[in-house]
Formats: structure tokens, C-alpha cells, sequence
């Protein structure tokens, strides 16, 4: 794998997009799976990272996860 593979790969598991499957059940980004195991710790760490600086800018505090985690049970965010 080229570096510039890895680098998409990396992006593309780092991305907040997730597929859903027939029963609405949110699936495993593909690219994670193509990635080694120091890559996907990188990329843990480098999720955590982004999530803190989004709660940091969001004015409840809450990242980009939390936010569609409430909205997918039905609870907005000004409610928690």
C-alpha cells in the first residue's frame, strides 16, 4: 500500500459518515478494516481528538457523535 493509500484510508475512517444497513443499524466504515492495527490506533486517537475540539466549539458542548446519538433516540440536545 502507498502512502497516499493509507492517507485516503485514514481520512475515509476518520470521517463521520457511516452506511446503515436494511435495519437502520450503523456499519463499520469499510477503510477500517483495510487499515493495520498501529493505523487504526492512530486513527482512535485522532477521532478522539477531533470529537474533543468539536465539543470545545459546540456551544453545549457536545461533538458531532453526541449530537446524532441524541437525535437518533429522539432527544434533542437542548434536553440533556
Amino acid at each position: 500500500m502507498t502512502d497516499r493509500e493509507r492517507e485516503l484510508l485514514v481520512e475515509q475512517a476518520l470521517s463521520a459518515h457511516r452506511e446503515r444497513d436494511a435495519q437502520g443499524r450503523v456499519r463499520s466504515s469499510p477503510a477500517w478494516h483495510d487499515l493495520v492495527e498501529s493505523d487504526r490506533a492512530a486513527v482512535f486517537d485522532a477521532a478522539l481528538a477531533l470529537r474533543t475540539m468539536e465539543a470545545a466549539l459546540d456551544p453545549e458542548g457536545l461533538s458531532t457523535t453526541a449530537r446524532a446519538v441524541l437525535a437518533r433516540v429522539g432527544m434533542p440536545s437542548s434536553a440533556r
